[in-house]
């Protein structure tokens, strides 16, 4: 049974930590292999700058969300717009 410890990862599997990573889901060992990775990679390094401008601007923002009840007035009220329209 070898029990190589795998370091190098693909792309793919790359990006998927560095998103996992914006959500704090991500395990140490991740973080270390997304880390090697960044260092021979261009592409996901622009990937993980990128996820990293977004994440700080969706925390900075001051966005409030609707809430349920206005939410489903709202749709109640763009049926009834569209039921209109198609008569």
């Amino acid at each position: 049974m070898s029990t190589k410890i795998k370091v190098i990862i693909p792309c793919d599997e790359a990006n998927h930590v560095c998103d996992k990573t914006q959500y704090r889901e991500a395990t140490l060992w991740e973080k270390i292999k997304l880390n090697i990775h960044l260092i021979y990679c261009r592409a996901c390094r622009k990937y993980t700058k990128n996820n990293t401008k977004l994440t700080k601007a969706i925390n900075g923002s001051k966005v409030e969300c609707m809430d349920r009840v206005s939410k489903e007035t709202l749709k109640e009220n763009f049926d009834k717009v569209l039921s209109e329209q198609a008569h």
